[in-house]
């Protein structure tokens, strides 16, 4: 076979079911969590003003590396968004809805990172944030909002870490002592690491290169640096989540990797995955953000869970499999009307996913494809049938004898058939019930 003209980029790869069947019910239950909790969705732009996103802190890799940003046609510099908090707290600025504003996403992100298992350069993400309170139960909420929902998706083995950068006053003291400690010793710190200490000396703590592993496991720690008031904030986070049954470990050089993080700050670590590439979540919060956008004085709080990631970790305790989506009934037509073609429609706005096929393929070759189809029963019309307005039903799978039925009768000898699966959209309903549970109940 010839070599494709055009191939998938780097960092970007093709999704096909049943990957992608598998991706939209991860958000489809994070959508559901996330209702609960009195969160609606937002649709951020997928690019915006590059000013939106360098707020994230030119320290970060995200702003200073990993941007894809350009000049559009109209001259404008723009870049493709890196995550959507930003987006999200420049749509609050602009738009200003009534606090506290409650909204979640989903959706691509785009960073020039270098490609490894789980990361990829365009990559998806779920994420919520809250807008207009300075309340540290908020905090609390959203956190045990992520914890909730991974284990509801069956993970067993994610850490939850949690940590507090204190406030805006807070840090100059800090940083000051953080950069006499990695100052005292600066060849022991990796060239990377020497670079950012010049910008950002607590973008220093987030580097995972094992050779900075010791200095900064020596560093100050910031707790002992943070106001009594952040500090209070804190014990109470603490205390919530603990009241919640949500395990946590206090991770005092946890900082993420982003600039406008103040006070709670955490993050979720999945054990089944390589250390180094084992974070599948977190946030916090990020009170003068909104800000430096433009948006006034208000607290946010949010966090942004990685789907790949997730899925990965999903694939190490065996949990989480692709949903059935896959047809149930094939039509197979040999006449050649329209009996087909009504016939997989009536059946389709019965809520049950059905396939045909095309082209007016022989008997033989429409039945090989129902089996591939990998389908239960097939309907079949033939000349018989076509004359006598009936339907034979054929199970494909697990044995049993053809039969035939009125066409009238069509759709409840398929019920009595299928029945009620334990998949969603495939039992049968009449096309004029309102669910199908309650046609089933009924």
């Amino acid at each position: 076979m010839a070599r494709p003209t055009f191939q998938a980029l780097p960092g970007t790869r093709d999704l096909f079911s049943p990957d992608t069947d598998r991706m939209r019910e991860l958000v489809s239950v994070f959508a559901e969590q996330a209702a609960t909790a009195g969160f609606a969705l937002v649709v951020p732009p997928m690019f915006e003003d590059v000013g939106v996103f360098r707020r994230l802190g030119e320290a970060s890799d995200v702003v200073s590396k990993e941007l894809y940003d350009f000049h559009d046609k109209g001259g404008r510099h723009i870049a493709l968004r890196p995550e959507q908090t930003a987006s999200v707290c420049r749509m609050f600025a602009e738009n200003r809805p009534l606090v506290p504003w409650k909204a979640w996403y989903a959706g691509p992100n785009f960073r020039h990172d270098k490609p490894q298992k789980g990361r990829y350069r365009q990559f998806d993400q779920v994420g919520a944030e809250v807008i207009g309170s300075h309340d540290p139960d908020v905090d609390i909420e959203l956190i045990a909002l992520a914890a909730r929902f991974y284990a509801r998706i069956g993970l067993h083995r994610v850490r939850l870490m949690v940590n507090s950068l204190g406030d805006a006053a807070d840090r100059p003291r800090y940083l000051s002592a953080l950069r006499a400690h990695f100052e005292a010793d600066l060849d022991a710190l990796s060239e990377q690491s020497r670079a950012t200490l010049l910008v950002n000396p607590l973008r220093v703590l987030d580097s995972k290169r094992p050779g900075d592993a010791a200095l900064i496991e020596a560093a100050p720690v910031l707790l002992d640096y943070i106001s009594d008031e952040a500090a209070a904030a804190f014990a109470r986070v603490q205390a919530g989540l603990a009241a919640l049954d949500v395990d946590f470990d206090v991770s005092p050089r946890l900082v993420r990797g982003l600039d406008y993080y103040t006070r709670t700050t955490f993050e979720f670590a999945a054990d089944g995955l390589d250390a180094a590439q084992n974070a599948v979540g977190g946030g916090g919060r990020y009170d003068g953000l909104i800000a430096d956008l433009g948006g006034g004085e208000e607290p946010g709080v949010g966090f942004a869970l990685g789907v790949d990631r997730t899925l990965l970790a999903c694939d190490a305790e065996e949990a989480f499999p692709a949903p059935s989506t896959g047809v149930q009934v094939w039509v197979i037509d040999t006449v050649g009307a329209l009996d087909g073609l009504q016939i997989a429609d009536e059946i389709r706005r019965a809520g049950v996913r059905c396939d045909r096929s095309f082209d007016g393929r022989s008997m033989k070759a429409q039945m090989k494809a129902a089996d591939r189809s990998g389908a239960t029963l097939a309907v079949i019309i033939g000349a018989d049938e076509a004359s006598n307005a009936t339907a034979s039903i054929r199970p494909l799978r697990g044995g049993g004898d053809q039969y035939q039925v009125p066409r009238a009768d069509l759709l409840s000898a398929l019920r009595a058939t299928l029945g009620a699966d334990a998949d969603h959209g495939s039992a049968i309903s009449s096309p004029t019930s309102t669910t199908t549970r309650e046609t089933l109940e009924s």
